[in-house]
């Protein structure tokens, strides 16, 4: 199972919000790129990169940061304020290894499925945010009428194979992650689910990674506050490697 370090972005800092709310914001660093240097030295191979001045549509300069991350050892994900072909195509070509697609994969299911065809299924990921169990979009500001579970299924149809699950309610909170919602969603769907939204110890990671349905988890605050360190999270997702 991978690990995911979050680097959330925004106004060219690395911050964290609290469910989501630009008003309940904390700094983290003012130059990103020693966060990303950072997550390498201590065994990120993966990044989870978010422009969240993209997702509240505000007009901002974070690509450049992901262009300068891109010539450093590591794979990231991209997402934030991704809602077509051009945008994405953007941040591949900014070096992102995938890109994360919300408010679009709703709201146009056929663009994703366009997307898929054009991108390729490992590029593109798509992702199912939560808010008392139905999917939210717009920078988690607008709920639909959608279960994670439905939605999971019909983008699975369209070509999709990873997601990633937030219950939005725990996201920034470290309350834990809600386990049981998670695995199922990956047991329902068949989707390469990525756990996100409140992850805060080695034990969940543990339980996340021996299910055998999860493919990875976004650690945010834990590592930023120190609950977790990168390499206790990295030696607990290898609990499911001998499972079963």
């Amino acid at each position: 199972m991978i690990v995911y370090p979050a680097i959330d972005l925004r106004g060219g800092r690395v911050v964290r919000l609290k469910e989501g709310d630009p008003n309940r914001q904390t700094i983290f660093s003012h130059n990103p790129l020693d966060t990303v240097r950072r997550w390498i030295d201590e065994g990120a191979t993966w990044l989870h990169m978010v422009n969240l001045d993209g997702a509240f549509q505000k007009a901002n300069q974070n690509l450049s940061i992901l262009e300068h991350a891109a010539h450093l050892p590591v794979k990231i994900q991209f997402g934030g304020g991704l809602r077509s072909l051009d945008d994405m195509r953007q941040a591949l070509d900014a070096g992102a290894d995938r890109v994360v697609l919300g408010t679009i994969a709703v709201e146009n299911p056929d663009l994703l499925a366009l997307t898929v065809e054009q991108f390729g299924a490992e590029q593109i990921s798509v992702a199912l945010d939560a808010r008392d169990g139905k999917i939210t979009t717009h920078g988690w500001q607008s709920r639909t009428d959608l279960t994670p579970i439905e939605f999971g299924r019909d983008i699975v149809r369209r070509g999709v194979q990873h997601a990633l699950f937030t219950d939005v309610r725990r996201d920034g909170s470290l309350i834990g992650s809600n386990i049981q919602e998670t695995i199922t969603l990956g047991r329902e769907t068949g989707l390469q689910v990525i756990a996100s939204g409140g992850v805060s110890s080695a034990s969940e990671i543990q339980q996340l990674a021996r299910s055998g349905v999860v493919a990875g988890a976004i650690i945010g605050m834990a590592l930023y506050e120190a609950h977790l360190t990168l390499a206790e999270a990295l030696l607990a997702s290898k609990a499911g490697d001998h499972a079963g």
